[in-house]
């Protein structure tokens, strides 16, 4: 494979920068939420790569978790504000959120499976569901999402019909009770949210998932540009060292692969509110499901 300039010029940095001895070796410390009660599947994840990235970046790290019962879009104003507990959180970009004050490390930390999405409906409903294979067929429904998540903008702008909650536990309780038909799930989340026969009246469609281009950020806090900065060289090194890959397999590689689909069974939407920014030609930082991890 013969590599542009602009790649020679990128992996001669990222070595060059591997090479390089740690700039700093104080310990430094990072709060982060645990957002809602409901445990996030997420956070052991989130919490590792930090570290990890910390790491990398040549210092000590002391990751902290602050209990936080607050809304994604509070959070974000709050740590934009900068007076916020926390330092870091993690959470889908969007226009919006970049421009909002807040320091995104462009690294997509979910390596883009933010946008793979299983459809969750009543089980009882699971025939009606076996011959949905366009948008046109999924436009006749109404899908359930968070008031204030990114994939409500999106789902709306593809022509597709959305009923909306503030309480992420309320949607689960709307869909059963037939209120809209579908909660589009990414694919490492649904797992941890059915298990245990918590929701048995709630199914997966089999095969059927819906893709848009989408990356899930750490953003900083504006007070700490310090820290945006060790957590983005931190991550480009684990890029480069195959660490950042080796850590997301460990953690979402068996769900991954526990949800196989045929590519025709894929419906793919636009994402109006990707900003520009996004690294969608660095190949290395993203993957698809049926790709090894």
């Amino acid at each position: 494979m013969t590599l542009s300039p602009a790649d020679l010029s990128r992996r001669a940095l990222l070595l060059g920068a591997l090479a390089a001895p740690p700039a700093r070796a104080e310990s430094v410390r990072v709060w982060l939420p645990q957002h809602m009660s409901t445990a996030d599947p997420q956070l052991p994840y989130v919490r590792r790569l930090i570290q990890l990235a910390l790491e990398r970046a040549g210092v000590n790290r002391d990751v902290q978790l602050v209990s936080l019962e607050m809304y994604q879009s509070r959070s974000l104003m709050e740590l934009a504000r900068g007076n916020s507990a926390i330092d870091v959180m993690w959470t889908m970009t969007d226009r919006e959120r970049e421009s909002s004050g807040v320091l995104p490390i462009r690294i997509p930390i979910d390596r883009g499976l933010m946008g793979w999405r299983v459809l969750l409906v009543r089980r009882a409903d699971l025939p009606r569901w076996a011959g949905v294979s366009s948008l046109d067929e999924l436009r006749q429904r109404v899908a359930g999402q968070g008031h204030d998540w990114p994939d409500t903008a999106i789902l709306r702008a593809n022509g597709l019909q959305v009923s909306t909650s503030s309480g992420y536990e309320a949607l689960f309780r709307m869909l059963a009770s037939g209120r809209f038909d579908y909660f589009p799930r990414a694919v490492f989340e649904v797992d941890a949210e059915l298990a245990g026969n918590r929701r048995p009246e709630l199914a997966i469609v089999p095969n059927l998932m819906l893709h848009y281009p989408a990356a899930a950020y750490l953003f900083v806090s504006p007070r700490r540009p310090e820290l945006a900065e060790l957590l983005r060289v931190g991550l480009e090194k684990a890029v480069a060292d195959g660490g950042l890959q080796q850590l997301h397999h460990e953690h979402f590689g068996a769900l991954i692969k526990a949800h196989p689909v045929s590519r025709e069974r894929v419906l793919k939407l636009h994402n109006p509110l990707l900003p520009p920014q996004t690294p969608l030609q660095r190949r290395e930082l993203w993957l698809q499901p049926g790709e090894p991890g």
